[in-house]
């Protein structure tokens, strides 16, 4: 089993690493992955001075094993920003090693030094494997409905 050598920021760049992930990911979570046929958007939200894509990327040697990927979001009730940890995976076969966790630590790293008030994310309701990771880090689940409007289909 290869070791973890390096948790770092990912960029557009990094497409070939990312895409593969993010494919692996939507299809986990039994979702559509546009990111595939869309990569130039993605490395767009992933450049320049004020990124609108925030990601970081688990690479063993060269081999890219998990991501994390975040927006800063601002919240009404806490009148305070905060960081949306979007996506958070790691690939399987490669799980309980810490890798997760890692990725985790590198977004809330990011969190606190923008200044954000929390983190809020999601998993599937099917995933009490991602329940149980996110419990033993301390964080509460509060009970809500996802909902999405897909516009181009309107």
């Amino acid at each position: 089993m290869d070791v973890i050598t390096t948790v770092r920021r990912a960029n557009g760049g990094d497409l070939g690493l990312l895409l593969p992930l993010c494919a692996e990911h939507a299809a986990f979570e039994r979702l559509p992955c546009a990111a595939t046929a869309r990569g130039d958007a993605l490395a767009a939200a992933l450049d320049g001075t004020r990124p609108r894509l925030h990601a970081w990327l688990a690479l063993a040697e060269t081999e890219a094993v998990g991501y994390a990927s975040a927006t800063l979001d601002f919240s009404t009730f806490d009148a305070a920003p905060f960081l949306y940890l979007d996506c958070l995976y790691v690939r399987e076969g490669r799980r309980g090693e810490g890798i997760g966790l890692r990725l985790w630590q590198a977004a809330c790293d990011f969190g606190m030094r923008a200044g954000c008030a929390a983190m809020q994310w999601q998993t599937p309701a099917w995933n009490e494997d991602a329940a149980r990771f996110y419990r033993r880090l301390g964080a509460v689940e509060h009970g809500k409905r996802r909902y999405v409007l897909d516009f181009a289909a309107r």
